[in-house]
């Protein structure tokens, strides 16, 4: 069945539309701004709706995947590296509370003498591959002390040995996975923002 004048019309207009879309490309600038505000709407949405998962931790680790080149090997890096640095705060904040030298020393000498050995170690053990990024490892044990400090009752014992988001092992390396999963989606996002169409015209 022969189509339309009217319908023939409007197939040459899309088919016109289509191609003109096609070859239109965005900045990376522009394209990553759009891909980051529009997930990171969608993340600061979820995380809110959850009420358990910390939006701003997902932020560092997001920023930190970007920091670490924005592609494949940056999201294992950031992801490795920020639950190390996880882990060290953690470790820390257990030795501070854990061992009674800070009733001989006093409490502040105490905390600065775990952040010493604890900051050493994780330096130290930059030089295995897998923990290379110091940066990475730093926001991870930041986030991690942020989370104690800034949220009540959680700097506690019985809250750092739960098996639940109480406990800054738990829910600080969940968060910043997440985040550095939506950095990745992102950084995919622009990149597909910013590439012309290859389909024949």
């Amino acid at each position: 069945m022969a189509m339309r004048p009217a319908h023939r019309r409007r197939w040459r207009a899309f088919l016109v539309l289509k191609k003109t879309m096609g070859n239109l490309t965005m900045k990376p600038v522009t394209a990553t701004a759009l891909s980051v505000g529009i997930l990171g709407a969608i993340c600061t949405w979820t995380f809110l709706s959850i009420g358990t998962v910390l939006v701003w931790a997902a932020f560092v680790a997001w920023a930190c995947f970007f920091q670490s080149g924005g592609d494949d090997a940056a999201l294992k890096n950031t992801i490795v590296s920020n639950i190390f640095g996880c882990f060290m705060g953690w470790l820390g904040a257990v030795m501070i509370l854990g061992l009674p030298i800070g009733d001989l020393v006093g409490p502040q000498i105490w905390s600065a003498t775990v952040v010493f050995i604890t900051v050493v170690i994780y330096i130290l053990a930059s030089q295995i591959p897998a923990l290379a990024s110091v940066p990475g490892t730093t926001f991870g044990y930041a986030c991690t002390f942020a989370f104690l400090l800034q949220t009540p009752d959680r700097l506690a014992l019985p809250k750092l040995l739960s098996a639940s988001f109480d406990n800054s092992l738990v829910v600080v390396p969940v968060s910043m996975v997440a985040g550095a999963l939506f950095g990745f989606v992102s950084a995919k996002l622009a990149a597909a923002l910013t590439k012309p169409s290859l389909a024949p015209a």
